[in-house]
């Protein structure tokens, strides 16, 4: 629970220093007036969205929703195309790119969250010496490229270094809450969900615009379901239970009696609300909850775009895994330096965190919404759950997402469009690889020619010398015949003694025990030395050819094989855009561009480039 709070808790740990000074920014295209009836409104509906999102939608029923241990929105896709319905495939293809949308404005999510919080933490300079306010860009300049220079080295030591950081910092907004209750304790009447709901109906006008910035206190909600893999669900719900919510609500309500005493306080409540003597420790201790807040969502940026890899929607990146103990824990650099471009980006052009608020709701309100529809599609296909009790569940929780989402539509022109963007930039190019590998893999099929067949083939020519030594062709599947191995023979008239065909096939599982990773097809010959091997990993696996090899039973091989010295082929394409009408032309060209990013396939499956052949190709698209 401890390496739980330093990783998985932080961006929604850190809402308090910024959301109820967002709701009356004066600033705010649609400004909340600082009245006692609006404070008492604001302050309930935040505890009740925290509650009705954070601890009913994802903590009581999404994390039940597990694919395998690992939760997530790309989680509720796999469990989507395992429990589909032979009668809802098209439904649920519609939900899985819905779901791809809501994986994209993730990504919209993980780049903003590192600006708006570590912007936010040490924009408490402002209010320990307003003198100090032009530092503030630089200095979370200097702390957001840190935090991404240090990301190789995993966040498991993070976690279990932040996890005592992340309990001292709960402890303290939550006591400094209780401090602000004290001279106000009337402000506890907001936990009265009559005061919500009196403010959202009784003056919409105002409460619909509000919720816009109210939807910040549940930024982070989908951290908790994306990292339940990594620490149980067990460990989160009980760290959310105990320490996390209550700490946040205590603030809030601290902050809200804070505004009570002196309106004046808005301009930073969360800061105001320490002592004199305590304010500057304070901001040090924001900044590294902030730090933590954004290891959260890249952490959360490299697991989507790993899955999305294994999954089809994204080329083949280069991981590294960056902890023994936790298979979870993965580095991805490509995406590692994408965000740290981003973020900064984001630091220069909006220079504040409440210019950010406004792009900050989209992504978040976008990804819940989608992430609770799955979730009810997930539970009525796996479960079979009542429709009537769908219905009970769903109508209003998605009813309270989509009055979010509505209403950060309305912040569209004051950066709502950011993660909009964002988002259909990302979903364009996910859903163009898809298309576009579906159409190269057909092809590739096609001049591959039956695998079967081949073999007949090597069987019956005189020709084709036999030479000593292993081989092993990295194939797609077992159906057709490897380019390279079709051009070895074609061209050279030899064929290795031990030929072993190995085909990496990706389950919709997180991961595949070592008993279960091999499966061995001898096609139709056991004294050829032919076989085909199929290496089984799950989506959140990385794949290790000479591990996966050496668990082979020699009795099984039709002949001993010699893996120190296996030389390994590699098929490659070379991608052309071709005149045929798969695909508009300018999805075409940006398929090819995609594929440039693809990691090297020899150190992507771990194999000894001393003794790695690679043969191309080219396809036209």
């Amino acid at each position: 629970m401890v390496g739980a709070l330093g990783v998985v808790f932080g961006d929604i740990g850190t809402s308090p220093i910024y959301t109820l000074q967002t709701v009356f920014d004066p600033n705010d295209p649609h400004p909340v007036p600082v009245s006692r009836d609006n404070l008492f409104g604001v302050v309930s509906l935040v505890f009740w969205s925290v509650m009705i999102i954070v601890t009913v939608t994802y903590v009581l029923l999404a994390m039940r929703a597990d694919n395998d241990g690992e939760g997530g929105i790309m989680a509720l896709i796999t469990l989507l195309r395992r429990w589909v319905a032979p009668g809802g495939r098209r439904t649920a293809m519609v939900l899985s790119a819905l779901g791809i949308f809501g994986a994209s404005l993730f990504f919209g999510d993980s780049m903003i969250t590192p600006a708006i919080s570590v912007l936010s933490a040490v924009e408490g300079l402002k209010v320990v010496q307003p003198s100090l306010g032009d530092l503030v860009v630089p200095i979370t300049v200097v702390i957001i490229v840190g935090l991404f220079l240090v990301q190789r080295r995993g966040t498991a030591a993070v976690g279990r270094m932040f996890g005592p950081v992340m309990i001292v910092w709960f402890a303290t907004i939550g006591l400094l809450g209780v401090t602000g209750i004290a001279k106000h304790p009337e402000i506890l009447k907001a936990l009265w969900p009559s005061y919500a709901l009196g403010f959202l109906f009784g003056h919409f006008g105002i409460a619909f615009f509000a919720l816009a910035a109210i939807v910040l206190a549940v930024t982070g909600a989908e951290a908790l379901y994306a990292d339940m893999g990594h620490f149980g669900r067990r460990a989160i719900t009980r760290g959310w239970l105990f320490l996390v919510f209550p700490a946040c609500a205590l603030s809030y309500l601290g902050q809200g009696a804070l505004i009570l005493d002196d309106s004046s306080n808005i301009s930073a409540p969360f800061f105001l609300l320490v002592p004199g003597w305590g304010r500057l420790p304070m901001v040090i201790l924001a900044t590294a909850a902030t730090v933590i807040a954004s290891q959260a969502v890249i952490t959360g940026a490299y697991s989507v775009a790993a899955q999305a890899a294994q999954l089809g929607y994204l080329p083949r990146l280069r991981i590294a895994h960056t902890s023994e103990s936790t298979i979870g824990q993965i580095y991805v650099p490509w995406i590692n330096w994408l965000l740290m471009v981003s973020v900064l980006t984001l630091v220069f052009a909006f220079r504040s965190s409440a210019a950010l608020a406004f792009a900050f709701g989209m992504a978040v309100t976008g990804t819940i919404t989608i992430s609770t529809l799955l979730f009810f599609y997930v539970a009525r296909a796996r479960w079979r759950t009542p429709l009537w009790l769908i219905g009970l569940g769903a109508i209003p929780l998605l009813a309270v997402d989509l009055l979010f989402f509505a209403a950060n539509l309305t912040k569209f022109v004051h950066g709502a469009w950011l993660p909009l963007l964002i988002g259909l930039t990302a979903f364009t190019i996910m859903t163009t690889w898809q298309r576009g590998r579906q159409i190269v893999t057909a092809e590739r099929e096609e001049r591959e020619g039956s695998l079967r067949v081949f073999i007949d083939h090597l069987q019956d020519e005189p020709s084709i010398v036999t030479v000593p030594g292993t081989a092993v062709f990295l194939n797609r599947g077992k159906e057709t015949a490897p380019l390279a191995m079709r051009a070895n023979v074609q061209h050279n008239h030899v064929r290795h003694q031990q030929v072993v065909f190995l085909s990496i096939k990706t389950e919709l599982v997180p991961r595949i025990p070592a008993d279960q990773r091999i499966a061995i097809d001898h096609l139709d010959f056991r004294d050829d030395g032919i076989i085909h091997v199929t290496a089984r990993y799950g989506y959140a696996e990385t794949p290790d050819v000479p591990a996966a090899l050496a668990l082979l039973d020699p009795a099984e091989t039709e002949g001993p094989l010699d893996l120190d010295h296996a030389s390994y082929f590699l098929s490659t394409i070379e991608l052309l855009p071709g005149t045929a009408p798969t695909m508009a032309r300018w999805r075409k060209r940006l398929f090819i561009a995609t594929s440039h990013i693809t990691a090297d396939a020899a150190e992507y499956f771990g194999l000894p480039r001393e003794r790695t052949v690679i043969m191309g190709s080219q396809v036209e698209v």
